[in-house]
């Protein structure tokens, strides 16, 4: 037994045809005898050389020993699946070693289960002890910015290192088996995840490839939830059912927390803020986009109308114009009696959004009228003689006027929507709020608007100052104001909050399944556009050129390129062809100077004209084509979007309204609140997880014959073969 026979000598030689590794020294004859026997499954065999080591210490054999390929006992057990051959490795004093971590990476639950035994038996204090820990999780690794000591000193001993343990931590974390197991919501953990992967992707640029797109262990997180646990929601009631628990909150029937799960959101943000999160374009679009998931949406959008969806579109149209124009008479039933049925139907998703778009559309409709004066108009057509003399004499004194009758129900729309953009901005917080880019076209037109009535008021106290003086300066007409008089200061304004304000119509529309895919469009083109003027930049440098060429001109009058601002504009508009190369004759100037601003004029239109506008063209396209490509998913994600702003709860009349106090605060005090039923979520979320479990299991075994299903059954062709032999010879004895 303690001599290597020719026919396992020769069998060794065979299956190991590599070098020795040379960290490791060369094994002894007994030592290949017992690995070749490990890996045959010769269980019988393997115990008979351990009793002989027993019995005589001197025999030269290393029950740790490794292969040539540096492979231990246990190692080759586990990778032939031999639970036994590992059983009786583990009780004769063989190291376990990295096995246990070799048994979970092929997946291998027995021999885990037995190495995590064993570990509990010969653990000592001191000792690593987390995976036998049962209520420990695997640790979040500390944010890239962190500046404590230990990631300090891990920056300062291997950069390198250090980013790629991160790398690894989370190559873990976005395990689906951890998931599942771990979190009370694989879902909305596999969504945090996913986000925070960005964003390290963003942080740690030289990673990137690694942290989100093109690892597959990372993108596991989230594509293996999109494809696979999504159609294990088998019925409409299953999706009804997954809600967060959150307290602060109270849902409606119609708002289902499944929404929250389609929200990704920001590291360290308070679970109540979920739902106000704007949607992650990384991966969330194909979640959303999944049938099931569009048809919950689409039931509770509805929720309210019942057959409006199977309706002719002219009597859809006919429906949502008879709810839009009665939109002042819901908002004030309403406000009276909210628990009314149609109360109740007024805060239905699909409802709310129509009266609230009849109410913009009717303060689009002031601002039109407000802009072509159509009091004037009126007051002229149909006015008396005195009522036209007053508005002749209203002309005349413009300057520091009171508001109109429209002015003031502009007004009043406008605070109402300070008051509604308030709201939300105290809700979700400042970073959320200005996260979503109509936000910050809602707060430019609120601010521009502002500015209009403070300018206006200035205007109006300035005008009493100065008529106090000479009462005839009530009289002087437009054209005598000063360049930067307030009021003209304020119809600026109040023109710039009207183009942002029209801007809004872009957002209502993309519900359209026609019109939304254009407006995504625009979105990526209008980022194409900043890029473009981002290159601009170099302007500069052609400008500073020219105004130091034609710094001559000043004293002959001819400003064209005579201070910055003009040669900006004056370059600005040569990119349109709006400037001759005429502008260049100019009074005094040599010939010499001439030519090399028209050969600067001339180089700037080259790269100006030629390459970057046709560049700026390739991008647009570019970014049309590629929504082009998936305009389903892009559509589908932007309607929620907007479906995600009316199944909120709040915000149920439109603006004028929402200033005015109402009874609903005061009903809700003597209410009873809802509470969510945290077993029914618990449920929902474990059949879930089952139903994946099963599935992954079933198409395992749909898997074809491989190479490891033919070495497990060697090895149990092996080891019963050895058993009988066994058997055989204790019934011969």
């Amino acid at each position: 037994m303690s001599r290597l026979n020719e026919k396992d000598d020769k069998e060794w030689s065979s299956n190991v045809m590599y070098s020795q590794h040379p960290s490791l020294r060369k094994l002894e004859p007994i030592e290949k005898q017992y690995l070749l026997s490990v890996e045959r499954g010769d269980v019988v065999r393997v115990s008979r050389m351990f009793d002989m080591v027993k019995k005589n210490p001197t025999l030269k054999l290393d029950v740790n020993c490794k292969d040539p390929v540096g492979r231990s006992a246990t190692l080759m057990a586990i990778d032939n699946e031999n639970l036994d051959m590992l059983e009786l490795l583990l009780e004769n004093g063989v190291e376990s070693r990295d096995a246990l971590l070799h048994a979970i990476n092929a997946e291998y639950v027995e021999a885990v289960d037995l190495l995590l035994e064993h570990e509990e038996i010969v653990h000592k204090e001191g000792e690593p002890h987390i995976l036998l820990d049962r209520g420990a999780t695997l640790p979040m690794p500390h944010d890239v910015r962190c500046r404590c000591r230990d990631c300090v000193e891990a920056m300062e001993e291997d950069c390198l290192c250090h980013s790629r343990s991160r790398i690894n931590a989370y190559r873990a974390l976005s395990s689906p088996s951890l998931i599942c197991l771990s979190s009370i919501d694989p879902i909305l953990t596999a969504f945090e995840l996913s986000w925070e992967l960005r964003r390290l992707s963003m942080a740690e640029n030289e990673f990137k490839q690694d942290y989100a797109f093109q690892n597959p262990w990372l993108r596991t997180a989230v594509i293996f939830y999109s494809t696979t646990v999504l159609p294990s929601f088998i019925s409409l009631k299953t999706l009804r059912q997954l809600r967060l628990q959150v307290s602060s909150l109270a849902f409606d029937n119609f708002t289902n927390v499944t929404f929250s799960l389609l929200l990704v959101p920001l590291p360290r943000v308070p679970a109540s803020n979920l739902r106000a999160n704007p949607l992650n374009p990384a991966f969330s679009p194909y979640f959303i986009a999944h049938p099931n998931v569009q048809q919950l949406l689409s039931s509770l959008w509805y929720d309210g109308l019942p057959g409006f969806r199977r309706q002719n579109p002219i009597y859809q149209l006919w429906d949502i114009i008879k709810i839009g124009v009665l939109f002042p008479f819901y908002s004030i039933l309403y406000m009276l009696f909210p628990n009314t049925n149609t109360g109740q139907l007024v805060r239905k998703p699909f409802f709310k959004f129509i009266i609230h778009s009849f109410s913009y559309l009717f303060f689009l409709l002031l601002l039109i009228l407000a802009s072509q004066r159509v009091e004037t108009l009126i007051t002229q057509w149909f006015g008396n003689e005195e009522m036209q003399l007053h508005t002749h004499e209203a002309l005349k004194r413009q300057r520091g006027q009171l508001p109109t009758i429209l002015e003031s129900a502009i007004l009043l729309y406008i605070i109402a929507h300070i008051w509604q953009e308030t709201k939300e901005l105290w809700t979700k917080g400042l970073v959320l709020y200005f996260q979503n880019l109509w936000n910050i076209i809602d707060f430019t037109r609120n601010s521009l608007y502002v500015g209009t009535a403070i300018m206006r008021i200035l205007a109006y106290f300035q005008a009493q100052a100065e008529i106090s003086v000479n009462p005839m300066a009530v009289y002087i007409p437009r054209e005598a104001w000063h360049p930067y008089d307030p009021m003209l200061i304020a119809d600026g304004l109040f023109a710039a909050g009207n183009i942002f304000a029209a801007l809004k119509l872009v957002h209502i529309f993309s519900i359209n399944p026609y019109l939304g895919p254009l407006q995504i469009s625009l979105g990526r083109m209008v980022i194409d556009i900043i890029k473009f003027f981002y290159l601009c930049s170099r302007i500069i440098c052609f400008r500073m050129r020219l105004e130091s060429t034609a710094l001559v001109l000043c004293r002959h009058g001819e400003t064209a390129m005579l201070h910055l601002f003009e040669s900006s504009q004056t370059l600005f508009w040569a990119s349109f062809g709006l400037v001759d190369i005429s502008n260049f004759e100019l009074t005094g100037i040599k010939s010499y100077t001439r030519f090399w601003g028209l050969l600067m004029f001339g180089s700037y239109s080259v790269i100006n004209v030629v390459v970057l506008l046709n560049l700026l063209i390739a991008m647009m396209s570019n970014s049309y084509n590629i929504i082009s490509e998936r305009a389903d998913v892009e559509w589908k994600f932007a309607r929620t979007t907007l479906f995600m702003n009316y199944f909120e709860e709040g915000a149920t009349v439109p603006p004028p309204f929402n200033i005015f106090p109402t009874f609903k605060h005061l009903l809700k005090l003597f209410g009873k609140k809802n509470s969510f039923k945290d077993m029914s979520f618990r449920s929902v979320m474990c059949n879930l997880v089952w139903r994946y479990v099963t599935a992954q299991q079933k198409e395992t075994e749909s898997h074809p014959v491989t190479e490891d299903n033919i070495n497990e059954l060697r090895q149990d062709v092996y080891s019963f073969r050895h058993e009988l032999m066994r058997v055989l010879k204790k019934v011969m004895e």
